[in-house]
């Protein structure tokens, strides 16, 4: 879900803290991407006529083509990826993560009663859960390839911003805006200047000019962030962003805003879950040593790559040799 309504606030209250950049100037810096969010993305969009990529055999190769062609893109322009995947959750975000099971059963109940193929499409999506085989795949992807991952408990976009505040990478790559509130410094994006077309253009989010244009501390903003509405901690029915910005401008703090005189209905244990979400939001700061983190990174096989993609997933040769010549230079 991310923050409601947080790009929205950025846009009008810090539009210099979005920058609109070529990736390659990206070059000889260190990424890390939340895999779980590109694996459910490549699973929803890799298609052909409308159907997931799949082998004859029945297996989705959807998520192993897309995650390939982003890491090759990279690589190309020697960025250095660090895959980040998603571990147990806190168990704050169990009843979200509840309710998109129940939507996924749901979608996929009604695959089963659906007449036109785009109906049946829309369902399928709605029904897509990332699981272990997911995963599975994908490590051994990035195994082959040589690329870099950590999968440990926590959820991935928390851990990545962790790692960028710490300078172990300079970037996290995801579409989740919860990865500011967590306190990541800078974070790419797809690009949000939906004028140009070309998809080599990002967007980069520079947290401290946030900060900074709306006049709140760090402490200020992750609780802006919680009030618009979060993973872990519902929003005040009628409160929007708008109306966060000016709770956290005009009061000391939420308790405060809550003993006032307002009109506002409460949600009962709301203050235990805002503070338990101030306190997830910042974890991790300052607890995570890279040194001391279990980072896999195997030595590169393009042999066992190329058959990897060719003959078990049933990617088209020609078109993965012509990748793999794009990063000669990084596996010279």
């Amino acid at each position: 879900m991310g923050i409601k309504g947080l790009t929205k606030i950025i846009n009008k209250e810090s539009p210099e803290s979005i920058n609109t950049e070529q990736l390659y100037k990206l070059s000889g810096k260190r990424v890390a991407i939340d895999s779980s969010l590109f694996i459910y993305k490549y699973l929803m969009n890799v298609r052909y006529n409308g159907k997931s990529l799949e082998t004859e055999n029945k297996k989705c190769t959807s998520h192993i083509s897309g995650i390939f062609y982003k890491t090759i893109l990279y690589l190309s322009l020697n960025i250095t990826p660090v895959y980040i995947f998603d571990g147990k959750p806190p168990e704050e975000k169990n009843e979200l993560i509840q309710d998109r099971k129940n939507k996924a059963s749901k979608a996929k109940n009604e695959m089963k009663t659906v007449k036109t193929e785009e109906e049946k499409l829309k369902y399928e999506k709605q029904s897509i859960r990332v699981n272990k085989d997911h995963i599975d795949d994908i490590k051994k992807l990035l195994d082959l390839m040589g690329v870099e991952y950590l999968h440990m408990d926590g959820e991935a976009e928390a851990i990545a911003s962790e790692l960028c505040r710490i300078n172990y990478v300079d970037y996290v790559v995801t579409e989740d805006m919860d990865t500011m509130a967590f306190g990541c410094p800078k974070l790419i994006r797809t690009c949000l200047d939906k004028s140009i077309k070309r998809n080599d253009f990002i967007s980069v989010i520079d947290l401290s000019n946030i900060i900074k244009d709306l006049k709140l501390s760090n402490e200020k903003f992750i609780e802006l962030c919680i009030l618009c509405g979060c993973d872990y901690c519902p929003n005040i029915p009628r409160i929007g962003q708008v109306k966060a910005l000016s709770i956290v401008r005009n009061f000391a703090s939420i308790e405060e805003f809550i003993n006032s005189k307002h009109t506002y209905n409460i949600p009962e244990n709301y203050l235990d879950r805002f503070t338990k979400a101030k306190y997830l939001f910042t974890m991790y700061h300052d607890k995570l040593n890279p040194s001391e983190l279990n980072f896999v990174k195997k030595e590169q096989n393009i042999k066992e790559l190329i058959n990897y993609l060719v003959n078990d997933c049933e990617i088209s040769s020609s078109r993965v040799q012509n990748s793999i010549k794009k990063i000669n230079n990084v596996y010279s």
